[in-house]
């Protein structure tokens, strides 16, 4: 007799959709970096803005979980440890919800170059990791503009781990992944969490066209490297101020 399977299981077992098409209904320009905690994307990203700062383009940073939407709902069902995989996914949606109408799309509208630490493959990457559906993720997601450059910094997990160890005096509850009940050791659990991000990413970088960045490379070497794949793949000069 076949072995049967719960709803989540086969869900899980799927494979991944392919990714959307961009479509070019905005003048604008989107470029994202993704990667575990610890793999540099956040450095990488902040050296480009202030490339591009000085050049005077015209830009627009967003960050993750930002919005002040949500802010309080979030830090209130952290304290109290209420979040449920589920709830937290909903809150981190309902904040990118607002950035995405009121930032991401007016902006890309407006011709701006959009530069995001972290965009929606955070979610995928993170609330499957804490055992939602990646098809229903995908769909709650399905408003969001495809990006036109995705960067993914890798960084081997001991190497990400190890930096983030080094500069956190103390782990917090949820992003040690301590609701999953991995592990009563924080750090312990904090590793297997991230692991399970990391995997779920290198899944995710053949089908959302990911472009892999080395994050065990020297910054200079990673930033002239990122510049040059913008410079090839967008036409920085729409952005450029406008010559008097």
């Amino acid at each position: 007799m076949a072995e049967s399977i719960s709803p989540e299981q086969a869900a899980a077992e799927r494979p991944l959709e392919k990714i959307r098409v961009a479509k070019r209904e905005y003048p604008g320009a989107l470029v994202v970096v993704e990667g575990i905690d610890g793999s540099g994307k956040s450095t990488q990203l902040y050296l480009l803005k202030r490339w591009l700062e000085i050049g005077g383009y015209r830009i627009h940073f967003t960050e993750w979980n930002s919005s002040p939407l949500v802010r309080s709902a979030t830090r209130r069902g952290k304290q109290r440890r209420l979040l449920t995989p589920v709830t937290f996914s909903l809150l981190h949606a309902a904040d990118f919800a607002d950035r995405c109408e009121r930032q991401i799309l007016p902006l890309l509208h407006g011709g701006y170059l959009v530069l995001a630490d972290r965009y929606i493959y955070t979610a995928f990457a993170r609330d499957v990791a804490r055992g939602c559906s990646p098809h229903w993720l995908r769909n709650l997601y399905r408003f969001a503009p495809i990006p036109d450059i995705t960067f993914y910094f890798r960084a081997p997990l001991d190497v990400a781990v190890d930096r983030i160890m080094a500069g956190r005096p103390k782990l917090k509850y949820y992003e040690a992944g301590m609701d999953l009940g991995i592990s009563l050791d924080r750090a312990e659990s904090f590793r297997i969490f991230q692991e399970r991000i990391l995997n779920y990413y290198d899944q995710m970088m053949p089908t959302d066209k990911f472009v892999l960045m080395d994050g065990t490379a020297p910054v200079n070497r990673l930033q002239k490297q990122m510049r040059e794949i913008v410079g090839e793949r967008i036409n920085l000069a729409q952005f450029a101020p406008k010559k008097s």
